[in-house]
């Protein structure tokens, strides 16, 4: 946790109360600030907000829309941008990632009639990766670990009226960023028949959206979650093979995997590619768990013994978490003493509902998806011939923050986010909290 600054009073005013929007609500407030947090998609409700609050200073760590000039023009109000200076533009994600930019930033700007355009209150740099991240694992890593460096600066200096920023001056030494526009469908566009390489990081700069327009098994999809594949003979654009829901697709001098789709031509959500285009397949040879598309697997060092699952956005079907408890028996059953259970770039956000949303009968399938999830967490809970330590390095929601609160351990990397709730539905996600959660947050606060 930062360490406590002088009180501010703080309006949050974002687009969604998402990931980013969460954790800075969660570490102002531990550094012991008075926080609100205001939908900005009525502007009306937010100059009402502000008025009712008279905040030090509105920050808005996720916002699409335009701050109305009666917010702006009364209140210093900060954007976090997620580009280094001088970047403007609502892609600036896309394009980093696209044009393999060697380095990015983000940027805490103040709001003016220009969009992005206002004086700089401080800025963070960061190393890109050569292997392209997904748009999204960028936004969760480094993104808001920079976010929220400069969150903590941003109040510091608030509480300083005579705090003055300074202006945007293209051709300072540090001003690199431009002015961009929206990146369409067109700028994101590939062939198959081009090299792999160059198809991945296309459909990584798009994920988790708005994902890149093709054709796969004569079906126009929106395609994510791209994994480079092994060389294969055959035509560019074939479908090889299927695994756990994705499909090879052969390229102009490879294949790449395609973890997930979603169908232009229906009102479908995104889904595993497998299901989405389901008989449009056809005979495609099924394998289980290729190299390169694997999403469970084990391994032991001495006495221990590692378990690692990585669902896409950490959603978890029926099917996988099937998977996942024959995985956990299986490694149960081997003479370790500690059993590591280590999830991926997202934990865990419980049970799958695009599956569920897209099954004949949803609420049977949620029956299905909730008791596979429970004996996911049962497994964990009833082990006991080894320490089980659950390895917590990404946010965790409903299900599968009562999947890892189920370890005799529980190690969190420092900054993630639990949010254990469904609110919109009432549910906690696992039948378990009941017996998980009390242990690790007191009863009083359970029931809370």
């Amino acid at each position: 946790m930062h360490p406590r600054e002088n009180p501010v009073k703080v309006l949050l005013l974002c687009s969604s109360f998402n990931g980013l929007s969460q954790r800075t609500w969660t570490e102002l407030r531990g550094a012991g600030h008075d926080v609100r947090v205001q939908l900005a998609g009525d502007p009306e409700a937010a100059i009402g907000a502000a008025a009712a609050l008279e905040p030090d200073v509105i920050l808005c760590p996720f916002i699409k829309e335009r701050v109305p000039a009666e917010i702006w023009q009364r209140y210093r109000t900060i954007i976090i941008h997620p580009g280094p200076p001088g970047d403007r533009g609502p892609s600036s994600l896309d394009w980093a990632i696209g044009a393999a930019e060697p380095s990015w930033g983000v940027t805490a700007l103040q709001a003016v009639e220009e969009m992005d355009a206002g004086p700089i209150w401080g800025y963070r740099t960061f190393a890109l990766p050569a292997d392209p991240p997904r748009k999204s694992s960028l936004y969760n890593g480094a993104v808001t670990q920079a976010a929220i460096e400069l969150v903590h600066e941003v109040v510091a200096k608030a509480a300083d009226r005579s705090f003055l920023p300074r202006e945007l001056v293209y051709g300072a030494p540090d001003v690199r960023g431009r002015l961009r526009p929206l990146m369409r469908q067109a700028d994101r566009a590939f062939s198959w028949s081009d090299p792999t390489a160059d198809i991945v990081r296309r459909i990584r700069a798009a994920d988790s959206s708005p994902g890149v327009r093709t054709t796969i098994a004569g079906a126009e999809v929106s395609v994510y979650d791209a994994r480079p594949g092994p060389r294969f003979p055959g035509r560019p654009g074939t479908v090889l093979q299927r695994s756990r829901g994705a499909v090879l697709v052969r390229t102009g001098d490879g294949s790449v995997w395609i973890g997930h789709a979603k169908l232009r031509d229906r009102d479908q959500p995104k889904l595993p590619t497998n299901l989405a285009l389901g008989h449009l397949l056809g005979q495609v040879p099924e394998v289980a768990d290729p190299p390169g598309y694997r999403e469970i697997s084990y391994f032991r060092t001495g006495p221990v013994g590692v378990l690692t699952f990585d669902f896409y956005n950490g959603a978890m079907s029926t099917g996988q978490c099937e998977r996942l408890a024959a995985a956990l028996r299986h490694a149960t059953t081997q003479a370790t003493r500690v059993l590591v259970v280590r999830g991926g770039e997202v934990f865990s956000n419980g049970i799958h509902l695009n599956v569920i949303e897209a099954a004949p009968s949803p609420g049977i399938e949620a029956w299905h998806n909730i008791k596979a999830i429970d004996d996911v967490c049962r497994e964990i809970i009833c082990c006991t011939g080894q320490l089980v330590v659950t390895s917590v390095g990404g946010n965790a929601g409903a299900g599968g923050v009562m999947l890892a609160l189920g370890g005799d351990e529980v190690l969190m990397r420092e900054g993630v986010v639990l949010n254990p709730h469904y609110r919109t539905m009432g549910l906690f996600g696992s039948e378990y909290w009941t017996y998980v959660l009390p242990r690790r947050v007191g009863t009083y606060q359970a029931g809370s």
